[in-house]
């Protein structure tokens, strides 16, 4: 099962907007070093937006070389097309990759019965399993609950990232979708209790920049360890906060940059994260216990 502390990793890049492979390599290091559980490659918080198809390809492609087998890596190849989803995920399906994560369409609003047949058709073409990504706030439609418990049927849908916050959805879902059916958080802010309350993991923001602290938060919330869970996360709540102080991965970008894991490349319509944002992100970094690398 895919559980536990996963990365929704950035993808490094230089002033220019190249892709730093050289980079990539060493935050790859260092999640396995944190002991992160699992690499989401190319999300949202890895600019796959603004990744052209060849770019898409090399960046999960790189990432498995780079893992060599040390962790998991998650294919992020979903798009507001049926036909283009189909078209990348086929491409990285030869690749070494533990599954995909597959976003409800965005932009142009489909109905329930558009998205599960979306879902389905991905599911249907693809060997390895797929994980659906719900985050309304991003794609401007809500993946319901009773649509991904028709969609928990299929033999090759194994779970879902489910970013809404919304805390009551985890019971329903569990109880419906059964314990084999992953259900991982897609909101660092609420993530220490939706494992408490049953589900298995985390797809984090935060994890980018307090890697071993997510990492202990989710052992002590999987372990039903409340009180501890709950420690660890009043220190990370500043990040899970003040990493979208501007949209994501902005924020997040930034901070590892002041970490000296890479370097400031940002692609437009993103811009580098606000200067009167520096200190507060700082900050939060501090709290979280995590060091800013030396000028």
């Amino acid at each position: 099962m895919l559980s536990g502390s996963m990365v929704a990793v950035v993808t490094p890049m230089d002033a220019d907007g190249k892709v730093n492979y050289r980079q990539f390599a060493k935050l790859i290091d260092f999640h396995v070093e944190s002991g992160t559980e699992v690499l989401v490659v190319a999300g949202t918080t890895g600019e796959s937006a603004t990744l052209d198809h060849e770019e898409h390809v090399d960046v999960i492609a790189k990432a498995c070389e780079l893992a060599a087998g040390r962790i998991p890596v998650v294919a992020g190849t979903g798009s507001n097309s049926t036909a283009q989803t189909l078209k990348l995920s086929r491409a990285v399906d030869r690749l070494p990759i533990a599954g995909f994560l597959i976003v409800t369409p965005y932009y142009n609003k489909p109905t329930q019965e558009g998205m599960r047949r979306h879902f389905s058709a991905v599911a249907d073409a693809v060997t390895r399993p797929v994980i659906l990504y719900n985050v309304p706030g991003r794609t401007g439609v809500d993946l319901k609950p009773d649509t991904v418990i028709k969609l928990a049927g299929h033999p090759n849908i194994a779970g879902i990232k489910e970013a809404t916050g919304e805390l009551n959805r985890v019971h329903v879902l569990r109880d419906a979708c059964g314990p084999s059916f992953s259900l991982l958080s897609g909101d660092d802010a609420t993530c220490c209790e939706f494992m408490l309350q049953g589900g298995d993991g985390v797809i984090s923001v935060t994890a980018n920049v307090a890697a071993a602290g997510m990492r202990r938060l989710c052992d002590m919330a999987r372990g039903r360890k409340r009180a501890e869970a709950e420690r660890i996360d009043s220190t990370l709540q500043p990040l899970h906060r003040d990493l979208f102080c501007e949209s994501n991965p902005i924020p997040v970008k930034w901070a590892v940059q002041q970490m000296g894991l890479i370097g400031p490349g940002i692609r437009l319509p993103l811009t580098s994260l606000a200067p009167q944002f520096h200190g507060i992100v700082l900050d939060a970094m501090t709290a979280a216990g995590v060091r800013v690398a030396a000028a």
